[in-house]
């Protein structure tokens, strides 16, 4: 469990005891590296072990309205808000912004090591907006409502447009300033991001053997294998397809989602369907388009993300027991959604 994990502590009880287990002596020891994370902690301790109740919601920011946002800057003549009462400010409250850049903690002295902690704390983060859209999608392709499915698709794709240019940041960072922290990582790598696995999972790679990194975290264990166990978004899609009158296989509409997913014949000739009778006026075209812009686009990410391994480690092993480029190039051959590659051979 990362230490970060602190931040959340009071929402789960099986979190707090997780982590109680696993860190708790520092704080009885006093070595917490952040008085802010023994408050936190603390708290949490009082509400799961029964001395109060406190909770960890935000503060009520309150509703406003385009009425008074009018108000207030007739009143401030147009400048901004300056004086807040309290300990905080509307901002810090709304994003816990306070609490979120707490969360840096390198663990080396090199001055490199925080652009690549940051980044990759920004592509947990993405990670975790790329899961949420995907569940949203398919949620609503299960409700037939395809042009906001597309909508969302769309946004899907600047997401991880957004993650492929991280790797222009973390690109900058020469081989000899990497090897400057990289030992201090120990074991910890990019492949460990349960984030990232439940996006492959939500996009329809799965692989149960990879869940079971995550055994001795129970809370984060429980949302992969959830993850693992649901229809993808491209299995909401093959639904939609069926529903629309498209030939789609039983086996591949009832098949169990925890499994590897086969390409169908069946399915290849579905979408070539859809290409060859729609246009840009048609529904499940613009459903095969914008589901084929988020495959190129995590196409990308994989494929910089090689070339950016490669070119700060060159062919070194990984930090979490991979062959690094090597176990990369092998995951880079992959296609999500694998039959809109392939029905373009057929028209």
């Amino acid at each position: 469990m990362a230490f970060h994990d602190v931040l959340f502590l009071d929402s789960d009880p099986e979190w707090f005891a997780a982590y109680r287990d696993r860190f708790g002596t520092r704080y009885r020891s006093g070595t917490a590296p952040d008085p802010l994370f023994a408050e936190l902690f603390h708290r949490a301790q009082e509400r799961w072990e029964g001395k109060n109740h406190v909770s960890a919601t935000p503060p009520d920011l309150g509703v406003s309205s385009d009425t008074e946002r009018a108000a207030r800057a007739g009143a401030t003549g147009g400048e901004p808000v300056l004086d807040f009462a309290g300990q905080s400010t509307p901002y810090i409250d709304y994003q816990s912004i306070d609490v979120l850049l707490s969360l840096q903690h390198p663990r080396s002295p090199a001055p490199s090591e925080l652009p690549f902690y940051i980044l990759g704390q920004v592509k947990e983060l993405l990670f975790k907006l790329v899961y949420e859209e995907l569940v949203r999608v398919r949620s609503l392709l299960d409700g037939d409502r395809v042009p906001d499915a597309v909508w969302g698709l769309h946004r899907l794709r600047r997401v991880v447009e957004l993650l492929v240019a991280s790797w222009d940041v973390l690109g900058t960072l020469a081989p000899t300033e990497f090897n400057a922290f990289r030992d201090h990582l120990g074991q910890a790598s990019g492949f460990q991001s349960y984030m990232y696995r439940m996006v492959e999972f939500a996009l329809g790679n799965k692989a149960a053997e990879l869940a079971r990194a995550h055994r001795g975290v129970p809370h984060v264990h429980r949302q992969v294998q959830e993850a693992l166990h649901a229809p993808s978004v491209y299995d909401a899609a093959l639904r939609l397809l069926a529903r629309r009158g498209a030939a789609i296989p039983a086996g591949v509409l009832e098949r169990d989602f925890s499994a590897a997913y086969e390409p169908s014949d069946a399915v290849e000739r579905a979408w070539a369907e859809v290409y060859r009778t729609g246009g840009p006026a048609d529904e499940t075209f613009l459903l095969a388009e914008a589901l084929m812009g988020v495959a190129e686009a995590v196409g990308r990410w994989r494929s910089v993300h090689l070339l950016t391994v490669e070119r700060i480690i060159g062919t070194k092993p990984g930090t979490g027991g991979t062959l690094g480029t090597a176990w990369l190039r092998r995951a880079n051959e992959h296609r999500f959604f694998p039959e809109l590659w392939t029905c373009r051979g057929l028209l």
